[in-house]
């Protein structure tokens, strides 16, 4: 966590919902979305990653290979001193398909 994620990241994982501040909160984050999602659910990146100086973009699927994906969308990641100070989540839905 700490090699990928600035001392003090910010995951904005909505618009409408408070920021996600800390090592720890984004930890408990990814462990409790874990313990909803069935065990052969992984991430895959739909394309490669694209980087224009300090901002990446990932575009991914989350689901069961071979599947149609639970859930799309992209990470717009904004970089310092090499580990990402905050990260930004479209999700795909309906409207946007």
């Amino acid at each position: 966590m700490k090699t990928v994620y600035a001392d003090d990241i910010v995951f904005y994982e909505s618009n409408d919902g408070p920021a996600i501040l800390g090592h720890q909160a984004i930890n408990e984050l990814i462990a409790k979305l874990q313990r909803q999602w069935p065990i052969d659910f992984s991430f895959t990146l739909t394309r490669p990653a694209q980087v224009n100086h300090d901002v990446q973009h990932i575009s991914w699927q989350l689901g069961i290979s071979g599947q149609a994906p639970a859930a799309s969308g992209m990470d717009i990641a904004f970089i310092k001193d090499s580990r990402i100070k905050s990260l930004h989540l479209f999700l795909d839905t309906a409207e946007n398909n």
